[in-house]
């Protein structure tokens, strides 16, 4: 079987560079070991929005006489991870439609590169064939991370995929790590009534966003009952009892904390192992796949893209990605990514949006910065909602107007991002931003109002 293109993995950066490719008018075949869509789909972002929705409509109604409405309930756990799995199987199988709409070829089994142009594929049977193709993208993506102190058992030590499906709810859970996928699951086991723990190495949580906005978090999470423990680091889990014991070592000395369950969330590792990368010799660096601008790699012909390459691990990133090597391998020349201006977005309550230099990394960077913070608290669209914890921080170089970067936590903040986005493409300046007419009321025009503060021109607040 002879393809001009073949996508190895099919999740959101392969799909997108096998249908990018097809419209290019190549012959194109993807191979998938487990499900189209690969774990974005079916085990990372879309099952877990459906999750954190249902934490939020409990959490509404746990509030609704705040609103003026008398409602009280009470919450099924087993319904409301079976509508996630509903969601991701949904989502699945529009894959599979894309895929016969774009008359792609897909080959269930396990890939493994036997040669620069071609794949083996081992069935779930174990029966092989070999395809081969002109060109190969690399999509094979990432999985949770593991360390010696806390092996995941898939029982009482679990990573993000069992945290999705458990058949009970439990009452004490340790989440170790607090990334996107720490804070999401610790907020929606909190809201469902489980007693949560979070223990970070670094010194404050959620560490790659600018500090301000790990404080607002902090801040909101111990609000709600979230216990929180940074500079701390699990050394041992003991798990002969009934849940976990974890021996956690922090400046003030070792503690033991004991609950039903720990979550392990301590960051994702690319799935490059086992896939015929040294018998081609695909160059790789601490575990990932060296590509250039246009995502090829060392060896003609063969591309790689997303979490198994050196860019973020997000799903947008690896989708752009996916797009840029199917366009160059047809023969175009697309435009680099950017990948300074690419939007991060966390997804607890309230949620994290972000995108650029954070405060520290502007001033690290030489820039002399204004900046500007408006708390939602001031926003007449979020008192009305009754959402009005957070802000938007933007921050400017202080000469040109240059956009930097922009800081967002709150309600919705994940759909506000773009604005952001799309402004720092274009090289806007603040003055830009402070002219463009913003709608009132909504959350949208925080973005305007901190830019406002940053120039000393604010009138709400």
């Amino acid at each position: 079987m002879s393809y001009d293109v073949i996508v190895l993995g099919s999740g959101p950066g392969g799909y997108p560079a096998a249908i990018r490719a097809s419209q290019l008018g190549k012959k194109v075949a993807i191979i998938e070991k487990e499900s189209l869509g690969g774990i974005c789909l079916n085990w990372g972002c879309i099952p877990t929005k459906a999750l954190l929705k249902s934490a939020q409509v409990y959490e509404y109604l746990k509030h609704a006489q705040t609103y003026g409405i008398n409602a009280s309930g009470t919450h099924d756990f087993g319904a409301v991870v079976k509508r996630s799995r509903g969601v991701a199987d949904k989502m699945s199988k529009g894959v599979t439609f894309l895929m016969k709409k774009n008359k792609i070829d897909v080959i269930m089994g396990f890939g493994k590169l036997v040669a620069a142009n071609k794949i083996e594929v081992t069935a779930a049977d174990g029966s092989k064939q070999v395809v081969e193709a002109k060109n190969i993208v690399i999509a094979t993506g990432g999985r949770a991370r593991q360390l010696p102190s806390m092996p995941i058992d898939g029982k009482k030590i679990i990573g993000y995929r069992e945290a999705m499906v458990l058949p009970e709810q439990p009452k004490s859970m340790i989440v170790v790590g607090s990334g996107a996928i720490g804070v999401e699951f610790a907020y929606f086991y909190n809201s469902m009534g489980t007693k949560v723990t979070i223990v970070e190495f670094l010194p404050r949580i959620v560490p790659v966003e600018d500090e301000d906005i790990s404080k607002e978090l902090e801040k909101q999470y111990k609000k709600s009952g979230i216990d929180i423990m940074t500079n701390a680091e699990v050394t041992k889990v003991d798990t002969t009892g009934a849940g976990v014991k974890a021996t956690v070592k922090t400046k003030d000395g070792e503690i033991t904390l004991e609950a039903d369950i720990m979550l392990s969330a301590v960051g994702v590792v690319a799935n490059i192992e086992g896939i015929g990368l040294e018998t081609i010799g695909v160059k790789t660096d601490k575990g990932k796949i060296i590509v250039d601008q246009y995502q090829q790699t060392s060896v003609p012909g063969v591309y790689a893209i997303g979490d198994c390459t050196p860019g973020q691990a997000l799903a947008h990133v690896a989708s752009k990605e996916g797009i840029n090597a199917a366009e160059h391998l047809a023969g175009h020349k697309p435009e680099a990514i950017d990948y300074n201006n690419i939007p991060g977005c966390t997804y607890c309550t309230p949620e994290i949006a972000s995108v650029g230099y954070t405060e520290a990394k502007a001033k690290e960077a030489g820039y002399e910065v204004k900046v500007g913070k408006f708390p939602f608290m001031a926003s007449g669209k979020a008192s009305a909602a009754g959402a009005t914890e957070g802000f938007v921080k933007v921050i400017y170089d202080a000469k040109y107007g240059e956009f930097l970067g922009c800081h967002m936590i709150g309600a919705n903040v994940t759909e506000m991002i773009a604005e952001a986005v799309t402004a720092r493409k274009l090289e806007t300046t603040a003055h830009e931003i402070l002219n463009a007419v913003h709608p009132h009321p909504t959350m949208s025009e925080a973005l305007k109002e901190a830019t406002a503060v940053a120039y000393g021109e604010a009138i709400d607040i």
